[in-house]
């Protein structure tokens, strides 16, 4: 099962619409995860329409319009792998022992927030991964995005992405 993880688009904001690489990621996905930051309804409409399967939470940025179709948290069971998605976790510092205790049931939690990508088993096992952003970078050197495959109920090839700087 390939996977899809994207966060922070922010469209139109930062930019007018998702790169294209990032669309034959969504092609190419069993799955897209999307961690918040939306902005626009109409990003959520075109990964609904695309997408094999869309899991997404709405974050700190999203109106009205996307909280009433998204929800905070999600969480579901992908091959054996019980995945939650939440766009904020706090502050990087205390941020897996934070993550062990509200994600206890939990193997891969996905989140935003920050545009940094970010890629770490906690004490307890569960491993935390943050996208970035493929819209904005913010003060990293590219514009980011993962892919991950699940494999007989166990992640494999977590691969970050950068994508070319727009000119």
């Amino acid at each position: 099962m390939r996977l899809l993880l994207i966060s922070d688009t922010h469209l139109p904001a930062r930019a007018r619409e998702l790169p294209d690489q990032v669309w034959r990621e969504v092609d190419a996905a069993d799955v897209v995860v999307h961690a918040g930051d939306w902005v626009d309804v109409a990003t959520l409409d075109a990964l609904e329409a695309r997408s094999k399967r869309l899991i997404a939470v709405y974050g700190n940025n999203d109106g009205p319009a996307l909280r009433s179709r998204l929800p905070e948290v999600a969480r579901v069971e992908l091959d054996g792998v019980r995945l939650a998605v939440i766009h904020e976790t706090g502050s990087a510092k205390g941020r897996e022992a934070r993550c062990d205790a509200l994600f206890p049931d939990t193997d891969v939690l996905v989140f935003g927030h920050s545009h940094i990508p970010w890629d770490s088993v906690t004490p307890a096992g569960l491993r935390l991964l943050n996208p970035g952003s493929p819209t904005d970078r913010r003060r990293q050197p590219y514009c980011t995005y993962q892919t991950v495959r699940i494999t007989r109920g166990r992640l494999a090839d977590v691969a970050l992405h950068e994508l070319p700087r727009r000119t």
